[in-house]
């Protein structure tokens, strides 16, 4: 992609003059270390603008912050089509309604304190960023699901009102907001609800490095976007969620309780595009039970679906961490399930294939 030459109005910045010519890089400088972006508000993720800052030519990383900005954002603005964002418009335009006129009941779940949300097992383990830490704290109940600790109960019962203080908030003012997905029906996007500073830190500090372990082709290209929201379960409520893929390149699920029975997750093997309705083999076969503050971290192509909550009430803290800057690819046998079967099945067939040539001569 070449690199745009303005700040959109036909005018460049003089630091700029000397790189207008240049290209991105085609992959990431890891070493550089971005700037932050929360502290302005941007017409895209301040997490978005962090990520594509490691893609810029070298002689861009020494210019001012407002440089960069303006010459990312000419990117940018090229890279989404208009109808993207004039969607992203609205979304900014729907939560600052929202957030005129409710009135949280716990401030402090804004900011994210992580000595009061997280277990210290999880902190040790973020806080090393070592392979081994990180497999010190997880069991993996199938291959690519990995559970371990993560949120304190205070936590989870202070998002849990939260939650329900928005569920009255809408009942009483008749509001109509948007609802998780086109599968939960129940639940609130916690994003629209000025938690999405804190979810960005959550994904980019805590999130990230263990999805660099886990999931290392996902690494490739950062984790730059996310949706967070909590979904709800009970007889009232959604009461199973079926078979389906998500959104996202990893995602996150937190039980943060109440009392219930059932609710289990089951797996059937990642998939692409192209293969998500084929067969599952045995060992693709896994389920998952919820624990109140424990995490089950996946691929969202991690095909799987809830079973029915039989009795009491669950909500869960779903994050679907996301990369906007996507690469185009064609080979996907380093994690689809079926690409990799027919992958080998291939290879298979050639070596059969030259050795009866090598027997024939």
């Amino acid at each position: 992609m070449a690199l745009p030459t303005g700040n959109g109005n036909g005018v460049l910045f003089p630091a700029m003059l000397q790189v207008t010519s240049s290209r991105l890089r085609l992959s990431p400088n890891s070493e550089h270390k971005p700037e932050a972006y929360d502290d302005l508000k941007l017409e895209f993720s301040p997490l978005l603008f962090s990520s594509l800052e490691r893609y810029l030519p070298p002689a861009m990383l020494n210019l001012s912050r407002d440089a960069k900005i303006q010459f990312m954002r000419d990117i940018l603005v090229r890279y989404f089509p208009e109808a993207e964002r004039t969607r992203i418009q609205k979304q900014r335009e729907y939560r600052e309604q929202i957030m005129s006129h409710y009135q949280p009941l716990y401030k402090e779940l804004q900011t994210l304190d992580e000595t009061k949300f997280f277990v210290p097992s999880f902190l040790q383990a973020v806080n090393a960023g070592t392979e081994e830490s990180f497999r010190n704290i997880i069991i993996e109940p199938t291959p690519g699901v990995y559970s371990f600790e993560m949120l304190q109960p205070n936590f989870c019962e202070m998002l849990i009102s939260e939650v329900e203080n928005i569920e009255t908030w809408v009942h009483d003012k008749k509001f109509k907001i948007m609802r998780p997905n086109t599968m939960n029906k129940y639940g609130a996007v916690l994003d629209d609800f000025g938690l999405e500073p804190m979810l960005n830190k959550l994904m980019d500090i805590y999130l990230r490095p263990m999805a660099k372990v886990f999931f290392p082709e996902i690494n490739k290209l950062a984790l730059d976007s996310h949706h967070g929201f909590i979904v709800e379960y009970g007889a009232d409520k959604d009461v199973e969620l079926g078979f389906h893929v998500d959104d996202s390149e990893v995602t996150l699920n937190v039980c943060l309780g109440k009392e219930f029975f059932g609710g289990e997750l089951y797996f059937r093997g990642v998939r692409c595009d192209k293969h998500v309705n084929t067969g599952t083999h045995q060992e693709e076969v896994g389920y998952y039970s919820h624990i109140p503050g424990r995490a089950v971290l996946h691929r969202g192509r991690h095909r799987h679906g809830a079973r029915a909550t039989t009795s009491g009430e669950r909500l869960n803290l779903i994050m679907w961490c996301r990369r906007e800057l996507k690469r185009y690819q064609t080979d996907f046998s380093s994690w689809c399930g079926e690409c990799l079967r027919r992958k080998k099945e291939r290879q298979h067939r050639a070596v059969a294939a030259t050795k009866m040539v090598y027997t024939i001569s």
